[in-house]
C-alpha cells in the first residue's frame, strides 16, 4: 500500500502502517512500485476491501487480537466519509473481538499449531536447501510422526524410496560422516524460545504464538558416549535458532539463520530443571481460573512419593553433604534456593487445590499433602535445615460447594519432556 497524501485520501502511511500487526510487511518496502497500477488503480474501495477480508481470516484462525488493528485504516476512510452506519458496524465488530479475547485469552483452547526444525543432506538430491534448516509450522496438534511421514513420502516420490532415510535423533550432523547416495531428513520438535524480558512481556498464549522467529530443543547426553545416564551425569545441549522473519507468515516454512548452542552440566541441568518446576507451579496458582487438570499433574510430578524420583534425585545427587563437596559452592547454595521455593510453591499449590476440589477428592488430596510431608522432611534431612511447612493465609477450606473442577483442553505431546528455563513450552530433542 503506497497512498500519495492529498485533500483526497484518508492517510499516508503505506506498508508501515501494518507494522504493528507483523514486522514482515517491511519486506513490501523493499519491493519496487507495479508500475501497472496506473492501469488499475488502487484505490480507498480496494483497500476497504481487502482489509475486510482480512478479519474474516483473522475470525477464522482464532487471532481476534489483530482485528482492531487491522480495522484502523478502514476506520479512517468511513470517518472521511462520515459513513456512520458503517462505522457503527466496526466498532460492533472490534467490541465483539475483545469479548472473544476476553473469553479465551488464556483457556488454551486456541491452538496456534506447532514447529518442527527440518534439516536437509544430501548435495546430490538437495542441491542449495543442502544443509540448511527451516522452522515449519504445522496446524494445530501435528504430531512429530506425522510431519515426518509426511516429508518422507514427498521426497521418496521425488528421490526414490530407496534413496531417502530419516535421521532419528536430533544430535549435531556432519554431512561428511554420511553417505552420498542418500538424501538424508532430520526433524526434531522445537518451541518458541524467550528471553527473562520476553518472559515477563509475552503473557498470553496468543503473544507467545504471534512474531517469533526464534525457538529451541534440548538434546540429551552424557560424556561417555550414552543418551541418557543417572543424573550425576546427565548433561543436555540447549539449541536456539533464529529464523530471517517471523511467524505467522505467508509460508509454511521460514529458513534458520543463526544457531546458538549451550551446554549444562549434571548440577546446572538440576538448577534448569528445578527452577522450571518452581515457575511452571507458581503460574498455574496465579491466575484467575486454575485449570486444575495441569495443576493436579504438576503436584503428582513433585510430591507423590511414586514418582518423586526426580526432584529428591536432584536433592541428593548434588545437596547432600558428601555429593554437595565435588561442585562449585555457589551452584550448591543456588539450588538449595531453588529447593527452598520448590517446598513453597507446592504447599501454595496444594493449597489452591484443596480450596478448589469437591468433596469426592479431599481423600486423594489428604494423600498428596502426607507426600508433601514426606518430602519436606527428607528433604530437610538432605539439606541438613528444617524446610517449613506452611500454608498460606485464607485457603482454608470451609466448604465443598464452591469448588469445581473445570475440564480444560490439555495438550499431549508426543514424550514427556523435561522442562527447560527461559521458554514456555518444554522441549527436548526428538526420536522418531
Amino acid at each position: 500500500l503506497h497512498t500519495v497524501y492529498n485533500i483526497d485520501t484518508s492517510f499516508s502511511m503505506g506498508w508501515a502502517a501494518f507494522l504493528c500487526i507483523s514486522p514482515n510487511v517491511k519486506e513490501e518496502g523493499a519491493m519496487k512500485e507495479d508500475t501497472g497500477t496506473q492501469d488499475t488503480p488502487y484505490t480507498e474501495d480496494t483497500l476497504v476491501e481487502q482489509l475486510e477480508l482480512c478479519v474474516d481470516y483473522l475470525w477464522k484462525s482464532e487471532r481476534h487480537e489483530l482485528i482492531a488493528d487491522i480495522n484502523k485504516p478502514v476506520i479512517a476512510v468511513f470517518e472521511k466519509r462520515r459513513d456512520f452506519k458503517r462505522l457503527s458496524e466496526l466498532y460492533y465488530d472490534i467490541h465483539r473481538s475483545y469479548l472473544k479475547v476476553t473469553e479465551v485469552v488464556n483457556s488454551e483452547k486456541r491452538l496456534f499449531g506447532r514447529y518442527y526444525r527440518v534439516a536437509f543432506y544430501g548435495l546430490g538430491f538437495f542441491e542449495e536447501e543442502e544443509s540448511k534448516e527451516f522452522i515449519y509450522k504445522e496446524p494445530k496438534l501435528t504430531g512429530l510422526s506425522e510431519i515426518s511421514q509426511r516429508l518422507l513420502k514427498l521426497y521418496s516420490d521425488k528421490f526414490g524410496a530407496d534413496n531417502v532415510k530419516m535421521i532419528q535423533d536430533s544430535n549435531k550432523v556432519n554431512p561428511k560422516d554420511l553417505d552420498p547416495k542418500y538424501a538424508y531428513i532430520q526433524v526434531t520438535y522445537v518451541v518458541p524460545y524467550f528471553d527473562d524480558k520476553e518472559q515477563q512481556e509475552k503473557k498470553t498464549d496468543f503473544e507467545r504464538h504471534h512474531n517469533i522467529n526464534r525457538f529451541v530443543f534440548e538434546t540429551p547426553f552424557t560424556l561417555s558416549g550414552k543418551k541418557h545416564g543417572d543424573v550425576e551425569e546427565q548433561c543436555k545441549r540447549r539449541t536456539i535458532l533464529t529464523t530471517n522473519s517471523t511467524f505467522p507468515y505467508l509460508k509454511k516454512r521460514i529458513q534458520v539463520v543463526e544457531q546458538q548452542s549451550t551446554e549444562m552440566n549434571p548440577i546446572e541441568v538440576a538448577i534448569d530443571e528445578m527452577s522450571c518446576k518452581v515457575s511452571e507451579l507458581n503460574q498455574l496458582c496465579a491466575v484467575a481460573e486454575v485449570d486444575m487438570i495441569r495443576l493436579q499433574l504438576k503436584l503428582q510430578g513433585s510430591v507423590s512419593v511414586k514418582v518423586n524420583a526426580g526432584p529428591m534425585a536432584y536433592a541428593r545427587a548434588f545437596l547432600e553433604e558428601k555429593n554437595a563437596k565435588k561442585y562449585p559452592d555457589n551452584q550448591v547454595k543456588l539450588l538449595k534456593e531453588i529447593f527452598r521455593q520448590f517446598a513453597e510453591a507446592c504447599g501454595q499449590a496444594l493449597d489452591v487445590n484443596e480450596r478448589l476440589i469437591k468433596e469426592d477428592q479431599l481423600e486423594y488430596q489428604e494423600e498428596m499433602r502426607a507426600h508433601y510431608r514426606d518430602m519436606l522432611t527428607e528433604l530437610s534431612t538432605v539439606m541438613n535445615e528444617q524446610i517449613p511447612h506452611t500454608r498460606q493465609p485464607g485457603t482454608e477450606r470451609h466448604s465443598c460447594l464452591g469448588g469445581h473442577v473445570y475440564p480444560k483442553w490439555l495438550l499431549v505431546t508426543d514424550v514427556v519432556l523435561p522442562p527447560a528455563r527461559n521458554y514456555t513450552e518444554r522441549s527436548r530433542g526428538l526420536e522418531l
